[in-house]
């Protein structure tokens, strides 16, 4: 099971890389030209440069704490403010009718989920 947890927080923090790098460096006009990133057309360029800085942080926050030994349980704790964020892009998402999107971050959900339990519960570090 062990690890299982450490696959779902590294393909978490690929997809938190991925994101967070696009929301932060690339131009919101590019972001809202893509599959996806329609939903950057209503939001401002600080908007969504904070949320591609908050999934940056959560890319750190689920791999590096543990891998270091410093302050492990911020591994569950980046896991249950991800369920939070995909809680939002699935509400996003669906308004604007991207029903495959909301079930791609469903997945990313539930894969965190799965993290903060067996973190928080009997895998912790």
């Amino acid at each position: 099971m062990n690890a299982v947890l450490w696959t779902a927080a590294a393909l978490l923090a690929l997809v938190a890389l991925a994101g967070g790098t696009s929301k932060t460096f690339v131009a919101r006009e590019r972001i809202a030209a893509v599959r996806g990133g329609g939903w950057t057309e209503h939001a401002g360029d600080g908007f969504v440069r904070t949320l591609g800085v908050l999934e940056l942080a959560a890319a750190v926050g689920l791999l590096l704490p543990a891998a270091l030994g410093i302050a492990p349980v911020l591994v569950p704790v980046t896991a249950v403010c991800w369920v939070a964020l995909m809680v939002g892009a699935m509400i996003t998402h669906g308004r604007r009718g991207e029903f495959a999107l909301v079930a791609l971050n469903f997945a990313y959900l539930a894969l965190a989920a799965l993290l903060a339990w067996g973190r928080f519960g009997p895998y912790g570090f």
